[in-house]
């Protein structure tokens, strides 16, 4: 498996996985609407996204994961928030999710930041045991809430 920085020549490649990562969490597929969200990402520099490719076959995708940058105002440092991770039901237990968050997690160094975080849901175990065995611990000092808008 190869793991590499994805560009917008990329984005057909993408664009079916992403969208069956968001039927897996219950949203429409919206095809169109997912591509455009991610060329969007893509084209103006809003997120880095890794693929997952196989090594026998360049355009068979294994798995991606989508990055956005933040900050942290208490430590005065860059935090990347690993937004989007997935692999294709085919490829699951061949650990691409570590390969993919490894990769990641060098490129959060390498941008001097000071932690990465990342969601999932609560039913979500098998995530959630990939994200402890790489060193995530839960947040024990902070709990989240969010705010719907709209």
């Amino acid at each position: 498996m190869r793991i590499i920085q994805a560009t917008l020549e990329h984005l057909d490649l993408i664009a079916p996985l992403f969208v069956r990562y968001r039927e897996f969490y219950g949203e429409l597929p919206y095809p169109d609407s997912s591509k455009a969200f991610l060329e969007k990402r893509l084209r103006r520099k809003e997120s880095v996204i890794y693929l997952a490719l196989s090594d026998e076959d360049d355009t068979k995708l294994l798995g991606f994961c989508q990055l956005y940058p933040s900050f942290s105002s208490l430590s005065l440092k860059r935090v990347w928030i690993l937004n989007d991770i997935f692999v294709a039901e085919e490829a699951r237990r061949q650990l691409v999710a570590d390969h993919l968050i490894k990769t990641a997690k060098k490129m959060a160094k390498e941008t001097q930041a000071v932690r990465m975080r990342v969601s999932t849901s609560s039913n979500n175990e098998a995530a959630q045991k990939t994200y402890e065995s790489i060193g995530f611990r839960e947040d024990k000092q902070f709990k989240n809430y969010i705010l719907p808008i709209g």
